[in-house]
């Protein structure tokens, strides 16, 4: 056991902080009569406004992962919903394919699709076939001139197509005239202001001459110049009849009495 004796003058003595023996730790940390020091009330108040500040940060980061993992939810769920329409949309194509192809029960997906474009591509060819005695005009212009098969003599069949406007009959005929075409068969139809001419003519007699068959061939190439120049008249004709349709605007002139 530790004895501490103190001097009654000590005591009594000015400028002695009575304090010091009660509690020395107060008089240490500054504390007079219960009330801090102005230096540590500061320190205490920043460090109160610190950790203030950094649970309010703390509550930022937080939000802002909230966010984003919202957002990056959000997204796999739309991700998710385009899968299940598309997967619901290719398997509707499927079922529209199964029920045009005959046996498909037990068919995947591969072997439905190569049976389908088989069946297709024999529909073209039998489209293809069918047509072949037709004369329906197609949706561009075109000039052909090619040999056609004529025991007898050597002929060439020549086709135009164009939309259809009745002064192209007359330049038509006009420039057969002028070429003295020896004409054997021609064919017209018409589709939807669509037209198509055919016509076949024979250019010589007598089939393995190099000089007609040479001969030939250049008439070939005439007639193809010559139907090529009716298409483009025909164009320029409706071309110029479509801006002369188009209303034009007149100078207005007012007249002011004096």
């Amino acid at each position: 056991m530790v004895y501490s004796f103190y001097n009654s003058n000590d005591f009594s003595s000015p400028g002695y902080d009575v304090s010091r023996l009660i509690s020395p730790s107060l008089h240490d940390y500054g504390a007079s009569y219960g009330v801090l020091e102005p230096s540590h009330a500061l320190i205490l108040e920043s460090e109160k406004i610190e950790q203030v500040n950094n649970g309010s940060e703390d509550a930022r980061v937080g939000k802002n992962y909230e966010n984003s993992d919202a957002k990056a939810l959000a997204a796999l769920k739309n991700h998710s919903e385009a899968e299940r329409r598309r997967r619901e949309r290719i398997n509707g194509h499927l079922a529209t394919l199964r029920g045009l192809v005959s046996s498909t029960d037990k068919m995947d997906k591969a072997t439905i699709l190569a049976k389908v474009v088989s069946q297709v591509k024999e529909l073209q060819r039998n489209a293809m076939e069918a047509s072949k005695g037709l004369l329906i005009p197609t949706d561009f212009d075109e000039v052909e001139v090619e040999p056609y098969e004529d025991h007898r003599s050597m002929s060439y069949k020549a086709s135009i197509c164009c939309d259809y406007r009745p002064e192209i009959l007359f330049d038509l005929r006009h420039t057969l005239d002028a070429l003295e075409l020896q004409l054997v068969r021609a064919e017209t139809s018409t589709l939807e202001g669509r037209m198509k001419n055919v016509f076949v003519y024979r250019c010589c007699k007598g089939k393995g001459d190099n000089n007609n068959t040479e001969a030939c061939q250049a008439l070939a190439r005439n007639v193809q110049k010559a139907l090529s120049r009716v298409i483009d008249k025909a164009s320029n004709a409706l071309e110029y009849s479509l801006r002369a349709s188009l209303p034009c605007k007149r100078r207005r002139i007012c007249l002011l009495e004096n």
